[in-house]
This record gives structure tokens, sequence and C-alpha cells, in this order.
């Protein structure tokens, strides 16, 4: 960060408590470091902590996990610039280690949602989320928000949706890049697909009200919460049980029924970056990432809604 064609003023590091030298290597690096005498318990409390110390007209959050392009603060930070109603602006993210299956699958994923959903819903004015990985936020907005939310286990999207509610705008900035470590196996997937779905719900239970005035998001937030149902319940357990009463096994191919659609977003992007064998490749891995995030989709709905047993725990799992 410190190395970036626009650097920042200062690089303020949460060690939460961490039993791993993080902040002695923060500092050596450079960065300021904020360690609590307690974990905060979560990574929206570590955040305010260090939005308390922030003076300058813009704040950036960046995962641990996270790096960056060398000029992806200076390409997020031009729509705040050039626009007083824009709060809060994200970039493009893509796994820096593409080798494991579920790496693999994330990179599809990533790959369709950045090229496809994303800029479909900054066009429309509404990206569903400012990514809590790398974003950038007008600094008295974000205060005025309350900083980051405690109240759900996505902190991201609660701001992302509290901004729109209080009239603001968010921005799709594509060409500003980050490389986030994925989970490289299934504990550490299921945890964060399990903090994600768990996130989701309790956003949508939390904001309904709001967003049903906003046309767009209330219908992309619509559109999301039937995949998470009906779609997860046909591919989970309508289908396969078809497919042994009727002794259909064909039917399992609706599994995969929009590879086509899949794949252009996909190809087309990692034809731009020179990755074409490699998205081929991670293609298989999407489906299974998909069918297992499916699962934590409905274990969420299940538990946070007829359950009323909501996820307070914050695991990051890496």
């Amino acid at each position: 960060m410190l190395t970036q064609t626009t650097p920042p003023a200062r690089v303020i590091v949460v060690d939460d408590h961490s039993d791993d030298g993080t902040g002695e290597l923060a500092r050596a690096a450079g960065a300021e470091v904020i360690r609590p005498p307690a974990n905060t318990g979560s990574k929206a409390g570590a955040q305010n902590l260090a939005l308390a110390q922030v003076t300058t007209p813009y704040a950036m959050a960046i995962d641990a996990d996270t790096t960056l392009a060398p000029d992806a603060i200076e390409l997020l930070l031009a729509p705040l610039d050039a626009d007083p109603d824009v709060a809060a602006a994200c970039g493009f993210v893509l796994p820096r280690h593409v080798s494991t299956v579920w790496e693999r699958g994330r990179y599809v994923e990533y790959l369709l949602s950045f090229t496809f959903y994303k800029p479909t819903q900054d066009y429309y004015g509404k990206p569903l989320i400012s990514s809590g990985c790398f974003s950038a936020y007008r600094t008295d907005r974000l205060r005025e928000a309350g900083g980051w939310g405690e109240r759900t286990r996505a902190e991201d999207m609660d701001l992302t949706w509290t901004f729109y509610q209080a009239g603001h705008a968010v921005r799709f900035v594509p060409e500003a890049l980050c490389y986030p470590i994925e989970p490289h196996d299934f504990d550490f997937m299921g945890k964060q697909l399990k903090r994600w779905s768990h996130g989701f719900v309790q956003n949508v239970r939390l904001h309904w009200k709001g967003i049903l005035a906003l046309p767009f998001l209330s219908t992309v937030v619509g559109v999301a919460l039937f995949d998470a149902v009906v779609a997860s319940l046909i591919y989970l357990l309508v289908l396969p049980l078809l497919a042994i009463v009727l002794a259909a096994p064909e039917l399992l191919l609706v599994h995969v029924i929009d590879v086509p659609a899949v794949l252009v977003p996909v190809l087309w992007t990692a034809w731009r970056r020179g990755e074409v064998g490699k998205a081929l490749l991670s293609l298989p891995c999407f489906f299974v990432l998909r069918t297992v995030n499916g699962f934590f989709m409905l274990e969420a709905l299940w538990t946070e809604v007829v359950q009323r047993r909501p996820l307070l725990v914050y695991e990051k799992g890496h």
C-alpha cells in the first residue's frame, strides 16, 4: 500500500489481539498498529476502532489477506473525487491463489460476478455490496452511518444498504484490482459460506422495509432470495428425488444447464487476462461451490428464520 501510485496518508493495522506477531510485522513495515486489550469479536468491531483515528476525508478498508494492484487506490478514489454524492466505491476482486477446488470455484464465481452482475448493478446505480475486502468511503458519510455495523455477520452488505436508504450512491470501479486469499479447503470455505449466508439473511430481515422503496435493489435482493430458497431446493432436493423416482439421471444435467451463460462473461475476462486455460479448468469447480453454497443458504434460512437462532459469532476461518 505504501508504494501505490496514490499512497495513503496513513496505514492503520488493527492487530485484534492476535498471537502470531501480526502487530510487530505491521509496525516494522511502516504501519500504525492498534491493539485492543481483548479481541473485539468481529471484523466490524476492529474496523470501528481504526475509524475513530481517521482524520482524512476518505477512509479505506482492506482485509489483512488482500493485496492491491499498484494503481488500485488511485482508481478507486476517482468516483469519490468526481461526485460528492458517492459515499463508497469498490473494486474488482480476484483470488490471489487458484489451485484447489475451492479456490478455482471462487475464481470463476468472481469472474462471473465482477464481469456481469456487478457492472449491471453499477449501471443502475446500486451495486449489491461494496466489497468488504477492498472499498473506499467518504469518512463523514461512514461516520454518519455509524461505521461498520456489528449487528449482522455481513457488515459490508449492511453498510452498503444503509448508504442507499440514506440517499447516497455507491460505485463499482472494475479497473481497481485487489487480490484476497480465498479459503483453500472445505473447513475454511465452510466458515466463510456460513458467515456470508447468515449475514445475507440477517440483512434482508434488518433492511427489507427500507429497500422496498428502492426498486432495482429490491429486485436484485428478491432474485437473490428466490435463488437461495427455491433454486437451492430444486437443485438439492427436488431434482435428485425425481432422478431416483423416475430413474432418469439425465435430469441432473439441469445443474449445469446454464454453462453457456456462465462461460460468456467468464471466458471474455479470462481471455483479456490471458487465463482461458485456467478458467476452463476451473469451471467444474464453480458448480461444486455453487451446490455447496446452496446447502449453506438453506441452513441459514432455517436457522435464522424458522428456529430464530441468529449467528452471533464472527469466525474468519483463516
